[in-house]
């Protein structure tokens, strides 16, 4: 299949599954930004359970912007933050020293619209994952698509897409086994078998 979607910030499960299981994936770029959605927040596992991570944008409700057009607000030291959150929950994860120098450029160089950092979160994770999807953008908006399967409502966190199979996490013996974070848990506490993992997931 062909499947729409959002690219979002470090993108959960649930979107890497869809994308992996794809054989063509197209990023939605022509659609208004919307608050209170994954493109700008990623879920990741804390030692005290979910923890949300969200990068700042300007917009407002009154001025509706295209979603590309949406700046981060760099003016928060939000990516140091994020970054401490991130070693805080899994230095302690198998595979965490193995993929955190890939990623620091996302945490060192500021960025000046969240479309382009988003989709630079995903190139840089494909590298670490070794995939090889074939991607494509949208020219422009399209409400009712043809011939691909419209997954833009994963952008949306309450919905809950499919029942995944349980993995280690850092700290499951606390909290037990929190489906559907950010690909950053998967990668941190699976590494090399994040891949089989996803393609092992039905959405």
């Amino acid at each position: 299949m062909d499947c729409l979607i959002h690219p979002t910030y470090f993108p959960n499960l649930a979107h890497f599954a869809a994308m992996v299981n794809s054989e063509v994936v197209y990023f939605e770029v022509c659609d208004n930004y919307q608050k209170q959605t994954y493109r700008n927040r990623m879920e990741i596992y804390s030692a005290n359970g979910k923890l949300s991570l969200t990068a700042p944008v300007s917009y407002t409700q009154k001025n509706r912007q295209l979603y590309k057009d949406v700046k981060i607000a760099n003016d928060e030291q939000w990516q140091l933050q994020h970054l401490k959150s991130l070693q805080s929950a899994y230095s302690m994860s198998p595979f965490f020293e193995f993929y955190i120098d890939d990623l620091m450029p996302l945490f060192e160089k500021q960025y000046r619209f969240i479309l382009d950092f988003n989709l630079k979160c995903f190139d840089i994770i494909s590298e670490c994952l070794d995939l090889n999807l074939s991607i494509s953008v949208t020219e422009n908006f399209d409400k009712k698509p043809e011939h691909k399967t419209d997954l833009r409502v994963l952008v949306n966190p309450n919905h809950q897409p499919i029942k995944f199979k349980p993995y280690v996490q850092v700290f499951t013996e606390k909290h037990g086994f929190i489906p559907n974070l950010s690909i950053l848990d998967l990668l941190f506490n699976e590494g090399p078998n994040s891949e089989l993992y996803l393609k092992q997931q039905t959405i």
